[in-house]
């Protein structure tokens, strides 16, 4: 079945049974590929059934489809003629993980970020209701997206749509983690309960055996404020609101489900559709474990494990360790996630210490304001999240925490370039935002044994403090450089003559190796850590200024706000004579694609960097 689907109206072509076919050959292509390349695989496991039945009910492009998040969008692009390309997903110069407009024009909407597809889908509704065109707009939704608050902004907002307007909720009871709070409780009621409108249709039928009364209760109980969905499921949040709710309906029944998005078809208003489904749904590892399954590396298709097992620690396995071992010697400390346990390593505090241990949802924004109410109430709140997913809580930071200048510390993981991911994940800008507010401090590792201090450090400062670290192993050299951290302190480790190297986080290893291939060519490079992003230490630029000619800045940020032009800027003002080289990410959103080819193609790598230095008289 699958080769015979090469674009977005194949698949009207087939039949019923022939749909059941091609729904299983989907999974059996996702496992092999996802297998090999990597990539988000029990979510979209969970969505084939659903994916089949929009590309039957729908019509591609014409018909405007927005996946929250996106990550759960492959099958989508296998109906719309992609399959040929997943051999490349989310390699370099392949195609994404998440839809992306230039890709097909049956991707209606960029997206990476979870709770948005709403806000995405009204605007482009009424954009197509004002010019006057007739095509749907259907946005999907995830119960775990349901968390953030940006979807009951867009949900109240879509009440007011008086043309037909689609949001299908895909209710799988995760996000990336089990879901957590008052919605994952309500959902639970509306799954374990009978269907609305089969209770609906058997009350009215019950009714209307009635002589006489039985007419005159149906039009009176239609007429009652809350209407009879009150009297059957109480609450009704989303008819409350005014949007007409359908279902729930079983997520991998594909009949049932072209069923019920015609009837929504119908309406000339906004409609919810709730879809159960299950999240890695066909293959069994990733039914049992769909929070590991998420997202995944290369593995082993008959035992589920990964192809390379990690033999030296993350960093965020050094976090979660410290973390956990800093709190058992003080009871203030509490660990915030927005539904990220596993990934931001506090699993393993959630079970030491579940009292002190507080998963809000994919809410980002409340979570940094909660913890500000922590740090104001006598705890010491330290919030573990991506760096790419405190973007989401930028003004909390500004005005709950900072303002106050309250003592919540920011464990921000994954900064820096992340891969295959792409550009909605790339934790390259948190310098820049972070360093822009006042009253904040930010700091990062250029070792495992770095972290730990830097983390004792944050957690005895009475201030915000961001502490922000890269994916993946931890850098084990430089060991004979630990030493406490001091505020606003950076530190020489190697001194040299001419040139020095100035670099902070990840880059210092970087650095280090440009001054080992400098030195078998016989040029002597100081090697400095500035270890503060803000403040900057400036007592140590005013060192290497005055017994260097050339200073070269490294950090794997963007340039814009970042640390190098701090630097540049000091040295320009106060040294003119020393030359300055910064060394940093483009003013641009990087591609999906392996780290280090990533690095190399953005010129970050140490062997770019030397080139570089040389053909700006820096080195040579």
């Amino acid at each position: 079945m699958l080769e015979r689907i090469n674009g977005p109206q194949d698949i009207m072509a087939l039949n019923q049974e022939e749909l059941a076919d091609l729904a299983q050959e989907i999974r059996e292509f996702l496992i092999e590929k996802i297998s090999t390349t990597g990539g988000h695989l029990a979510s979209n496991l969970g969505v084939v059934e659903l994916t089949i039945a929009i590309f039957r009910t729908f019509h591609l492009p014409e018909d405007k489809i927005i996946w929250d998040v996106g990550h759960q969008a492959y099958t989508h692009k296998i109906l719309s003629g992609r399959r040929e390309e997943f051999d490349e997903l989310r390699q370099f110069g392949g195609i994404s993980g998440f839809p992306k407009t230039k890709e097909s024009p049956c991707d209606a909407f960029n997206t990476g970020h979870s709770s948005t597809s709403i806000s995405a889908g009204l605007g482009m509704a009424l954009a197509r209701d004002l010019r006057e065109e007739s095509h749907f707009v259907v946005s999907i939704i995830g119960d775990g997206a349901l968390t953030g608050g940006m979807a009951y902004e867009a949900l109240n907002n879509a009440a007011r749509i008086d043309r037909n307007f689609i949001i299908i909720l895909n209710d799988n009871n995760m996000s990336i983690s089990e879901n957590v709070g008052g919605i994952s409780k309500y959902l639970t009621s509306l799954r374990t309960g009978e269907g609305y409108n089969d209770l609906k249709k058997n009350v009215t039928s019950a009714l209307e055996k009635i002589p006489v009364a039985g007419p005159k209760l149906i039009d009176k109980i239609s007429r009652t404020k809350q209407g009879i969905k009150q009297l059957l499921i109480p609450g009704m949040l989303f008819e409350d609101m005014g949007i007409t709710y359908l279902g729930p309906v079983d997520g991998h029944d594909t009949k049932r489900l072209c069923k019920v998005l015609k009837e929504a078809k119908r309406l000339n208003h906004a409609v919810l559709v709730h879809v159960l489904t299950k999240k890695g749904k066909g293959y069994r590892p990733a039914e049992k474990q769909p929070d590991r399954f998420h997202g995944v590396d290369p593995f082993d298709i008959k035992t589920g494990k990964p192809k390379k097992e990690r033999i030296f620690p993350s960093y965020t396995e050094v976090f979660s360790k410290q973390l956990c071992y800093l709190a058992g010697k003080d009871e203030r400390i509490v660990a915030v996630t927005a539904a990220m346990p596993e990934g931001t390593g506090l699993k393993r505090f959630q079970k030491l210490y579940p009292e002190r241990f507080f998963d809000v949802g994919i809410a980002e924004q409340h979570g940094v304001t909660s913890a500000a109410g922590m740090a104001a109430g006598g705890l010491r709140p330290v919030v573990a999240v991506y760096s790419s997913f405190l973007q989401r809580g930028y003004d909390q930071i500004l005005h709950d925490v900072c303002i106050q200048n309250l003592p919540v510390v920011f464990a921000v993981d994954r900064a820096g370039l992340v891969g295959s991911d792409g550009e909605t994940h790339q934790g390259i800008f948190d310098l820049s935002y972070l360093t822009s507010i006042p009253n904040m401090s930010v700091l990062a590792p250029k070792n495992l044994w770095e972290l730990r201090r830097e983390m004792e450090f944050a957690l005895s400062y009475n201030g915000p403090i961001a502490i922000r670290y890269p994916r993946g192993e931890a850098y084990r050299g430089l060991k004979e450089f630990d030493a406490p951290v001091e505020y606003g302190k950076g530190e020489i480790l190697y001194e040299g003559k001419e040139l020095a190297l100035l670099a902070v986080g990840s880059m210092v290893s970087t650095a280090e190796h440009i001054r080992d291939k400098l030195m078998a060519e016989g040029i002597e490079a100081t090697l400095a850590n500035g270890r503060f992003i803000k403040p900057v230490d400036f007592e140590l630029v005013d060192d290497l200024a005055k017994n260097h000619s050339h200073l070269v800045t490294l950090e794997e940020n963007v340039l814009q706000g970042g640390f190098g032009l701090q630097v540049l800027a000091y040295v320009h003002e106060h040294y003119p004579q020393v030359k300055v080289l910064t060394i940093a990410l483009p003013d641009t959103y990087v591609e999906h694609g392996n780290v280090s080819l990533l690095r190399e193609t953005l010129e970050i790598d140490s062997d770019s960097i030397i080139r570089k230095m040389k053909e700006q008289g820096f080195a040579g």
